[in-house]
């Protein structure tokens, strides 16, 4: 059965995409004398049940791919059980993790190391950005600061306190209608903020 390298991409949300990832791949792709595959997301990286995702695992245990490689270590997930249940599967099926960014090589003793401490590293970091947005909160109320709604066909001003606040959720994968919610917003205004468009 011929095999094929998984190159896989994800995003979090409709309001990014994989370009930055792309170039980086792209090369390294050109390089490889198999036949590669590609495998894009736009999914929260909180949970491994993605359609692109779910598509390649059933490729792998099919036989038929011989090893995957991402950008970052965080396309393939932020939490550290997910990650860590991952790299059991990869050897389990015998295919190889290349992790661009970081260097890292799962065929490797070292690079097993690696990959599960920055698996550690990375929730460690999704946890302290939570407990950043919600001292940030709370330091916003403190200051009298209060989100209310807008009229229907009127965007409301963000403030400087909401455009953070927005920014750091995004930044952590907490869906678009959860962020509106916090900040009081529409997600047309938020999907505004990130993208730019809202001047604070």
């Amino acid at each position: 059965m011929a095999k094929h390298i998984a190159i896989y991409a994800r995003v979090s949300t409709r309001a990014q995409d994989t370009k930055s990832q792309e170039p980086d791949l792209q090369r390294w792709a050109a390089a490889q004398p198999e036949p590669v595959e590609w495998y894009k997301d736009t999914a929260s990286g909180k949970t491994m049940d993605r359609p692109a995702w779910n598509k390649l695992v059933d490729a792998m245990r099919a036989g038929r791919v011989s090893q995957i490689v991402v950008w970052r270590l965080d396309r393939l997930g932020r939490t550290a059980k997910g990650l860590t249940a991952l790299f059991v599967d990869l050897r389990q099926y015998r295919v190889n993790l290349v992790s661009m960014r970081e260097g890292i090589d799962l065929a490797t003793p070292a690079g097993r190391m690696m990959a599960n401490m920055l698996a550690s590293v990375a929730e460690y970091e999704t946890e302290l950005r939570g407990e950043r947005v919600a001292a940030g909160q709370a330091a916003a109320r403190a200051r009298g600061k209060r989100w209310g709604g807008s009229l229907p066909g009127k965007r409301k001003k963000v403030t400087a306190d909401q455009e953070q606040i927005i920014r750091q959720l995004h930044s952590q994968d907490m869906p678009i209608t959860r962020i509106a919610k916090v900040v009081k917003l529409s997600r047309p205004t938020v999907y505004d903020v990130l993208n730019a468009k809202v001047a604070c």
